[in-house]
Formats: structure tokens, C-alpha cells, sequence
């Protein structure tokens, strides 16, 4: 019986062995793998910062194409839309409608930034935005009755508002003609006038840049004011 007990201790070191060296592999192992991944974790968070800016670039290229092929649609039917409005149809706007019909006019010539700011206090302007060349400018819309014509102190008021917003181009649009007073100012101060026929043009296709080199001109000699005169009452 002795005997027997005095082996005991014997058999539990004999089962313990194997669990130790269990516990020491796991911890070996372990080790090893917190060896390894302090080495391979930047090349593991590298490649996942590369693939997250793939990813990101991927969906940015694909949101800039349908961006621009909306924009493309879009500009293109605003232009057929735009060439079927009449001068008549114009008339008929609100003071409202017709910046908002300038505004879109210049989106449609490649105008970017264009925002329509019209209203008691805007200053002297009604549009602002960028010409294609990058050139800022600001705009002042002028709805009214055909038999009218635009006074010097209106387009003073625009060059007021050339200074104030600093823009390098100032455009009147008017749906009538300038007086001469007026439409020597603007000439002389580099004001685009965009009178009546210009504004025919204008919504009809031509760009507003290619208003530029004809500004001061178009209305005419004294027959054509007469049929002018004739047609609108004035």
C-alpha cells in the first residue's frame, strides 16, 4: 500500500508534462505571431489605405461622370428650351423670371458660379458668376415695356456695382434699347449692353461672348429706330 501511494505523485507529473508543454507551444506561438504582425503591420495597414483610396478614387471618377453627363443633358436642353422662347414670351415675365432666365442663359454659354442675387438690397446686381475665360462679372436685368429705353443713371448704377462686387466684367441686359446717353456710357466705361435684338440673339444661340465684340452697336441707323418707333409706340 505504500508502495502504491509513493507512485501517485509520479503518475500527476507524468499527465502534467504534456499540458505544459501545450501551454509553452501556445505561448511560443503566440509570441511568433505578435512578432510577426508588429513587422508585417504597416505593409497590412499600407495596402489598406491603398485600397481604400482606390476605392474612393473609383467612386469619385464615377460620381464626376455622371455629374458632367447630367450637366452635358442638362445644358443641352436648356439651350433647345432657350431657342424657343420669343422676345414676346419674354415680355410677359416678372422681373423675377427674366434674372432667372439671364442666369440660365449664361449657364448654358459655359458661365460658371452663376447665382441670381436680385432683389432690395442687391446692390446694383442681379447676377453674378464667371465667364468661360474665368473673368468675374456681374449682371443687371432690366424687364421692361419695348417703347422704353434705359437712362444713363441705370447703367451708373451698374458700374457702382462693377466696384463694389470687384467683378472684371459688367453686363446690362435690358429687353428694350439704351438711349444714346446711356449707350455711349456703356461704351465708353467698357459696359456690355445687351439691348433688345442683341437679347433676340442672344436667347436665340449666340454665345455672350461673342456679344462682346459687337457691344455698342445694333441698334441701328435712324431707320432703323424709326421702324423702332413705329412698331413699339415709342
Amino acid at each position: 500500500m505504500a508502495a502504491g501511494r509513493g507512485r501517485r505523485p509520479t503518475a500527476r507529473r507524468s499527465r502534467e508534462r504534456p499540458r505544459r508543454a501545450v501551454a509553452a507551444g501556445g505561448g511560443a506561438a503566440l509570441l511568433l505571431l505578435l512578432v510577426a504582425w508588429s513587422a508585417a503591420r504597416p505593409y497590412v495597414l499600407g495596402a489598406a489605405v491603398l485600397a481604400g483610396l482606390g476605392v474612393a478614387g473609383w467612386w469619385l471618377w464615377r460620381t464626376d461622370r455622371a455629374v458632367r453627363g447630367a450637366d452635358r443633358g442638362w445644358r443641352q436642353a436648356e439651350a433647345v428650351r432657350a431657342g424657343h422662347r420669343t422676345l414676346a414670351e419674354i415680355d410677359t415675365m416678372s422681373g423675377t423670371e427674366f434674372e432667372e432666365l439671364v442666369a440660365a442663359l449664361c449657364r448654358r454659354d459655359g458661365c460658371t458660379e452663376v447665382r441670381r442675387v436680385g432683389g432690395s438690397h442687391d446692390n446694383g446686381a442681379d447676377v453674378t458668376g464667371r465667364l468661360p475665360d474665368g473673368r468675374t462679372m456681374v449682371v443687371q436685368c432690366k424687364r421692361y415695356a419695348p417703347r422704353g429705353a434705359i437712362a444713363s443713371r441705370e447703367v451708373r448704377d451698374l458700374l457702382g456695382a462693377r466696384v463694389h462686387f470687384g467683378a472684371e466684367v459688367a453686363v446690362f441686359v435690358t429687353t428694350t434699347r439704351f438711349s444714346r446717353p446711356s449707350e455711349a456710357f456703356v461704351v465708353k466705361h467698357g459696359i456690355l449692353a445687351v439691348h433688345r435684338d442683341h437679347l433676340g440673339l442672344w436667347n436665340n444661340g449666340a454665345s455672350l461672348q461673342s456679344l462682346l465684340g459687337v457691344n455698342g452697336s445694333g441698334q441701328g441707323d435712324r431707320r432703323h429706330r424709326t421702324r423702332w418707333k413705329k412698331t413699339y409706340g415709342t
